[in-house]
């Protein structure tokens, strides 16, 4: 076969996939143009700061030192550490939170009394700053791990509790009387009609209780813990290591992004309604 040939089969075997890509990389022009007007505003933010001799010593929060400075951690490695560290006590606390909440959620929503006798207690308790149970958790846990876990816990209960009870009342009634007809016992229903319905706004409830957690990590890891990104900031502020003190923050803001993103896609993917 000719080289021309071969040529001609290669470009035939990719236009078939360009309005995809075109399409692809049209979706990312917005997302672009927000990130570009972000850092412009960062720059012009550094700037000024830099200029203003009462706040120059504050110039490394710029993104010119920020960004080496997280091109350091990644190459030398301290970046990682701290990062397996907030993630192991964000997901310990969220399968606390939705071993907790999905079955307090089902109870709420599928029977009435239920939802009058806790509504204003659980309301009031959500209420509460997660962060307002630290002393309680300092003095119920052994170690500070296990503190942290519960104030993530009290973080993300919550949400899933609220969002998980919604999408019970939502479920026709009718359904559960066709089941309750052809002889259906509660587990069969529970399997067969109640978690099918609710997954869309489980994963709602969840996707909130992740995002108020990465909000609560930060502040409850200047506990007495050595590892950790809320501990990487405060070790950084503490020796004015200010652009790698920003360099994690915009690690916890990449993290944090991610973490919003992946609940997002199973959101979707749970979700069996025709849009």
């Amino acid at each position: 076969m000719s080289t021309s040939n071969t040529q001609s089969i290669a470009i035939t075997n990719v236009l078939p996939n360009m309005p995809q890509l075109f399409g692809w990389l049209k979706s990312l022009q917005y997302p672009a143009l927000g990130i570009a007007c972000l850092l412009a505003l960062w720059w012009v933010g550094g700037y000024m700061i830099e200029t203003d001799p009462d706040l120059s010593a504050f110039s490394a929060f710029a993104p010119a030192p920020t960004f080496s400075a997280l091109i350091d951690l990644v190459r030398s490695g301290e970046v990682w550490e701290p990062i397996g560290s907030s993630l192991y006590r964000i997901l310990a606390g969220l399968v606390w939170g939705i071993v907790i909440g999905v079955p307090v959620g089902v109870v709420v929503g599928y029977f009435a009394t239920a939802l009058k006798v806790t509504n204003v207690p659980f309301q009031f308790l959500r209420m509460i700053s997660p962060l307002a149970w630290m002393p309680i958790a300092v003095l119920g846990f052994d170690s500070w791990d296990s503190a942290i876990i519960f104030l993530i816990v009290m973080a993300t209960v919550w949400p899933i509790i609220f969002s998980t009870a919604h999408g019970v009342r939502r479920i026709d009634p009718n359904w559960f009387k066709v089941a309750r007809n052809l002889g259906a016992s509660g587990f069969q229903m529970l399997h067969r009609i109640i978690l099918p319905a609710i997954m869309t706004d489980v994963m709602a409830g969840i996707r909130l209780a992740v995002g108020v957690a990465w909000v609560v990590l930060v502040p409850a890891e200047y506990l007495g813990v050595t590892s950790g990104l809320g501990y990487a900031i405060n070790d950084a502020r503490d020796t004015l290591a200010y652009d790698y003190l920003a360099a994690v923050v915009l690690v916890i803001g990449v993290i944090g992004y991610c973490l919003d993103t992946i609940c997002s896609v199973l959101i979707k993917r749970f979700n069996w309604h025709v849009e």
